[in-house]
């Protein structure tokens, strides 16, 4: 038996991981989606003081108080940002390291800085300079994509500007690593953050390197796809 800490993306929160969950369960892992400060279920937490770091003390107390070892770190999409983050105080914990469809910084890295993300945001007024609302994200089905939408919350604006502390490269750790591609996103760049961070993964032996034919969405879409990887790799 592995354990399993799955680590949620920008504007959602650990309901992103509800389809996943069970199929990870069924096969004895036992699986834990922490939700971030001030987004998804802990929306009514967010203030602007709110940013990466506080996302990765979120998941580090996670793994710290659950005296979690030996685990399968996953990050989706923004969720890369995070684990990254994390590995400075938990890296002996961590036996693979996964991004999904997800951002790899390096040392001093942001997501502003990686992407670009947060220079043209929409402001609902200027009391409200400090949030980035949800990119739109549409789903397999329409039904799917309603729900979703409901549960999308702002995102603090310091959680895209704050920079990753990383002591070492990633390819030094003891972990193995792991890169899971959305293939089918029509409107995503050649160039994007999510492609290079793919790229070097399928041409580095130090990495695995696995492809879902879907957009960026995969947990909601592919779920049956995704554990099939993930038991793989546990």
């Amino acid at each position: 038996m592995t354990t399993i800490v799955l680590v949620h993306g920008a504007w959602g929160g650990s309901y992103s991981f509800g389809k996943l969950r069970p199929m990870l369960f069924s096969q004895g892992h036992e699986t834990f989606s922490p939700s971030l400060t001030g987004i998804g279920e802990r929306s009514h937490l967010i203030h602007p003081g709110v940013g990466l770091n506080t996302h990765i003390n979120d998941v580090v107390n996670t793994i710290l108080y659950e005296d979690l070892n030996d685990i399968l770190l996953l990050g989706f999409s923004y969720g890369g940002m995070v684990v990254t983050g994390a590995l400075a105080q938990i890296a002996d914990r961590v036996k693979h390291l996964v991004y999904l469809d997800a951002f790899v910084p390096e040392n001093g890295d942001s997501v502003k800085s990686i992407s670009g993300m947060g220079r043209e945001r929409r402001q609902i007024d200027p009391h409200t300079s400090w949030l980035l609302a949800p990119a739109p994200r549409q789903l397999d089905s329409e039904e799917d994509t309603q729900w979703m939408e409901a549960r999308r919350s702002m995102q603090p604006l310091l959680s895209f500007t704050e920079t990753v502390s990383l002591g070492q490269p990633l390819e030094s750790g003891s972990f193995s690593r792991c890169y899971i591609k959305a293939t089918a996103d029509a409107d995503e760049k050649d160039d994007s953050a999510f492609w290079r961070a793919a790229r070097h993964a399928r041409e580095s032996a130090a990495w695995s390197y696995h492809e879902i034919m879907t957009n960026h969405m995969i947990p909601s879409n592919r779920p049956r796809e995704l554990a099939d990887i993930l038991l793989a790799i546990a």
